[in-house]
């Protein structure tokens, strides 16, 4: 038996779910689904499924930004685990997790990712490799987003959403998937397990009255 450090990957920050086991750089295990709603349901059986229920020293979670609920379903899973287990927990970010998947490999390659965001807006981050993000990211009415491209190539559920003002545009969804998590380079992949949700909260609070 290996005496590599075990890490378990959770993402549950977008509509995939999925969940992967490594031993050292040793992918064990691994699962993956486009689920768009439900992942509470679906997360705990998924990691029960991993070889040993996913137990592991290290746990990795996306932290967004995304879906207010799976952000939370995720990161409230990888918190308790790690307090069950004693294991330590870390994050990532959901947009920099596709571009890694995309961009590895790629020696001098850019590209915007695009994501589903809220109210009608997308999360929108640009990415180059050697892999560094270009910028921080933003969440953009389609419109600014497709004008904001600057002829980077485009990736990510959002896609469409820039299709609808431009036929041309051409789609590419794609999700993140926990068993790409090794290839973010490591200060990527060590940010504190809270959310990240890419966007101010909808509800604020009232500002305080000026006394009299």
């Amino acid at each position: 038996m290996s005496d590599a450090p075990r890490l378990l990957v959770i993402d549950t920050a977008t509509a995939a779910c999925s969940v992967a086991l490594f031993e050292g750089e040793t992918l064990l295990a691994h699962r993956h689904d486009v689920v768009g709603r439900g992942h509470a349901e679906r997360l705990l059986p998924m990691i029960a499924d991993l070889p040993d229920g996913g137990r592991a020293q290290h746990i990795l979670v996306d932290v967004g930004p995304g879906s207010f609920t799976g952000i939370r379903v995720g990161i409230a899973a990888a918190r308790a685990l790690a307090l069950g287990w004693g294991a330590q927990a870390r994050g990532y970010s959901a947009l920099a997790l596709i571009a890694a998947a995309v961009l590895a490999g790629d020696d001098a390659g850019e590209l915007a990712v695009v994501t589903e965001g809220g109210h009608g807006e997308v999360f929108m981050q640009a990415f180059a490799a050697p892999f560094r993000a270009l910028g921080a990211v933003q969440s953009l009415r389609p419109e600014a987003a497709l004008a904001a491209l600057g002829g980077r190539r485009a990736i990510g559920s959002g896609t469409r959403w820039l299709a609808d003002l431009d036929p041309t545009f051409p789609v590419a969804e794609a999700w993140p998937d926990a068993a790409s998590a090794l290839l973010l380079p490591a200060e990527y992949r060590a940010l504190p397990p809270t959310p990240l949700y890419g966007r101010a909260p909808d509800a604020k609070l009232p500002t305080p009255k000026a006394p009299r």
